[in-house]
């Protein structure tokens, strides 16, 4: 939901805040030419666009932006896993594929949101906003990487947490000295998140510092209270949604902008969804399958490809749209980009992986290693302790990107073991 109106935003304030410019589409959601726009303001009665038409305006949006040329590299990255090639190439070339099928998803998610209005819509976008995340995990747990999907997931959230809201605070720095947003919002995601790490400590101390328990008791009473756990943070999740969609939604909506139009239709914008979300299903399958390999021939752990080059997959697109907004000096709505896409993971996608691990027979648990529950409690307290006071400044997102790139530097040398 955050991202789509930073997207807006950004949009807005390049499109209509310049009179004496032409009128230009955004570069994350493109826009077509108000002839071919769903619908022309001033008729009414305007026609329905045809399938053709939808194609086309796929094709537009496919075409026209530059991050897309990656997927230039498709043919190479399924050929290198049917040939059998090095599995540094097949990461490599899966890798750099995702990046730009993670952004397609993310604008026809985007997309059909802003189609099927403010309740549908922010469903949509709670539903599939994380959606790579979710793929790739899945993935993993078909192959057993438990350790890689815990990572992924810690990843996910530091890299939000640290890495994007870091760069978004030195971003807005240019923009102004000192950046204000509202401190009761970002409590509010804090306190969400530290309720995610209380779901994590409590099996873990069962796993780790339960003495009196053989290995199998001790496992089993882990997974148990592990789904149970995963339960109550979808029951808060929803509870989060109700408080943002329906009881408190005038405090979250943003402001109208009647001359703004999609460049996908509905019918588009579900065909791109489900379309991209198959190609994501395939190309996840052949870069987990490459993971042992590639840590094995590079020579690092896979702690580090799961908490540092994972996430880049599903969020990259996403930290660019961070840091543009905060140099538009709009930090409330990088806040919400960074801040709220670590409490979708942390309440959303970590207890969804948790029950499908369940279904699949896998035993992911919330008892995440103690190395990346040490991070992710100290990563909340950090981020709690700089917003609190509502305020912002560059030297507030160096020590994020600091602490980020100590953490990164540690997984060269920290070996996380498999629980």
């Amino acid at each position: 939901m955050h991202v789509s109106q930073a997207n807006a935003s950004i949009r807005r304030s390049r499109t209509f805040n310049d009179t004496s410019m032409p009128k230009m589409g955004g570069e994350k959601l493109a826009l077509l030419p108000r002839a071919a726009s769903l619908e022309t303001p001033g008729r009414a009665d305007a026609a329905p666009l045809s399938w053709r038409e939808d194609l086309a305006a796929i094709r537009h949006m496919v075409v026209g932006q530059r991050l897309n040329v990656l997927l230039l590299a498709a043919p190479f990255a399924v050929w290198s896993y049917f040939a059998s090639w090095s599995d540094t190439w097949i990461f490599a070339l899966n890798f750099a594929v995702l990046v730009p099928l993670a952004n397609m998803l993310g604008e026809a998610t985007e997309a059909l949101a802003f189609h099927t209005g403010e309740t549908i819509g922010g469903l949509v976008n709670a539903t599939f906003g994380n959606a790579v995340e979710v793929v790739v995990a899945i993935f993993a747990l078909r192959q057993g990487e438990i350790a890689v999907v815990q990572a992924s997931l810690i990843g996910s959230v530091l890299s939000n947490l640290l890495l994007v809201l870091g760069c978004s605070f030195i971003a807005g720095g240019f923009a102004s000295k000192e950046n204000q947003f509202n401190a009761t919002g970002a409590s509010a995601n804090s306190s969400l998140l530290m309720l995610s790490s209380f779901a994590m400590l409590l099996p873990s101390y069962i796993y780790y510092f339960s003495d009196h328990d053989g290995e199998e008791s001790k496992i089993a009473k882990t997974l148990a209270l592990s789904r149970i756990a995963a339960i109550f943070l979808l029951f808060m999740y929803a509870q989060d949604l109700f408080f943002h969609l329906y009881t408190h939604i005038e405090l979250f909506q943003s402001e109208p902008d009647a001359d703004e139009v999609m460049g996908l239709t509905k019918r588009a914008s579900a065909v791109m969804l489900f379309s991209a979300t198959l190609l994501v299903a395939a190309f996840s399958e052949m870069l987990v399958a490459s993971i042992d390999g590639f840590a094995t021939e590079l020579s690092i752990s896979k702690s580090f490809i799961g908490i540092i080059l994972l996430p880049i997959v599903g969020n990259a697109v996403e930290h660019v749209t961070a840091v543009k907004v905060a140099l538009n000096d709009k930090m409330e709505l990088a806040m919400g980009v960074a801040v709220g896409s670590a409490t979708q993971v942390s309440l959303f996608v970590v207890p969804v992986v948790v029950i499908a691990g369940w279904a699949m027979g896998q035993p992911m648990t919330l008892a995440f290693p103690q190395f990346e529950i040490m991070i992710y409690l100290m990563a909340i307290v950090i981020v709690y302790a700089i917003i609190a006071d509502g305020k912002s400044n560059w030297l507030e997102g160096s020590m994020l990107v600091t602490a980020y790139a100590l953490v990164a530097v540690a997984l060269i040398w920290v070996h996380i073991p498999n629980n």
